[in-house]
């Protein structure tokens, strides 16, 4: 049995870990599965990984930022690309496809249609989510406009689930005495500490964030983590009350270090903190203007910010902190199963 996972974007982002989570979990089952990824994707976190990758053209559209413009160029692509996507099935002789997220969804599920092999879709924008429920079973994400849809049944002909993102289980076990040395003589181990992140990448509303709450706080340990989008960005966030740590390989421990992470309101991050239990403060609007309202998917335990009242919230978040522990702790073990009952749901409709 082999599948092809194609994959959109460039293979450094939190498409790519989702694709890897599957990918891995898949192996623990005895079944093999390539990635596939864009003629141009770098493919970052792979080769940290020390994998290939299958190469076919998988163009991008925006996902969720994205314009009728990009959508319309996206779409006169994808007539050859879904061509091209169909051969590298029948020359790899691959049973079956998963289609992971926008142009991969789309792409891998369209390219599946054609070579007459079994797909599912795993879907989080409007367009991979219309695409995936009129051509085979889809996974319904958190961010996909039906996740919150309660009759399912009638949405497609298909089979359809609704899943959190797929994360590793073991994201619950660091160990913050690992990371002690890493950090700041800034830190104090008697205040709380919280966390400022929007991914692998800093965005500059969230590093206002960050700059807006340490200017009136100093009584928490406040952490910045991500590489910065632009240079200016690290002059925002130079503030005696802030530890900036950049891009870092260790947040499983640094998750058991935090007491509240203020996040972006999409992906990887957010599942990965809620399984940490920890409670989260959301600052909408950071990527690209994206507003999801997760906060009602995970009811309890997220507090939507702008950047303008980040004080406000955060503190609310802090005098609330006991029902959102709790409330987040409801949530942790559906997210750290998420992994396993994706593969269920592929090996019940594709194996």
């Amino acid at each position: 049995m082999k599948l092809l996972l194609f994959v959109t974007g460039r293979g450094t982002g939190g498409d790519a870990v989702i694709a890897y989570n599957i990918l891995k979990t898949l192996e623990s089952r005895g079944i093999m599965g390539e990635i596939v990824l864009d003629y141009s994707a770098q493919g970052y976190y792979f080769k940290k990984h020390n994998m290939s990758w299958l190469k076919s053209s998988i163009p991008a559209a925006g996902g969720h930022a994205a314009s009728k413009l990009s959508l319309f160029k996206a779409g006169l692509k994808t007539i050859k690309a879904v061509i091209v996507g169909c051969h590298l099935i029948k020359k790899e002789k691959a049973d079956g496809v998963i289609g992971i997220i926008g142009g991969g969804s789309v792409i891998g599920c369209l390219s599946a249609k054609l070579a007459h092999v079994p797909a599912v879709g795993i879907v989080s924008t409007p367009t991979d989510t219309k695409i995936s429920l009129k051509c085979n079973n889809t996974i319904l994400l958190p961010e996909s406009p039906f996740f919150t849809t309660k009759d399912t049944i009638n949405i497609s002909k298909y089979h359809v689930k609704r899943e959190y993102l797929p994360i590793r289980e073991d994201i619950v076990c660091g160990d913050k005495n690992n990371i002690l040395d890493k950090l700041t003589d800034k830190y104090d181990a008697n205040k709380k500490s919280i966390l400022f992140a929007s991914g692998s990448t800093l965005f500059e509303d969230m590093a206002k964030a960050a700059r807006n709450y340490a200017r009136e706080n100093d009584d928490v340990n406040i952490f910045v983590i991500g590489a910065p989008l632009h240079e200016g960005i690290n002059e925002i966030i130079d503030h005696p009350n802030i530890i900036n740590l950049g891009y870092v390989n260790y947040i499983d421990d640094l998750y058991d270090l935090v007491d509240l992470a203020v996040i972006t309101d999409d992906g990887l991050t957010l599942h990965e903190t809620i399984a940490c239990k920890i409670p989260v403060v959301v600052v909408i609007g950071v990527k690209y203007g994206r507003y999801h309202g997760l906060s009602k998917i995970f009811e309890g335990a997220i507090i939507e910010s702008n950047v303008d009242n980040i004080t406000y919230n955060i503190n609310k978040a802090l005098n609330d902190y006991s029902s959102m522990k709790r409330a987040v702790s409801k949530y942790s073990r559906d997210i750290l199963e998420s992994s396993e009952k994706i593969i269920d749901f592929i090996s019940s409709h594709i194996i």
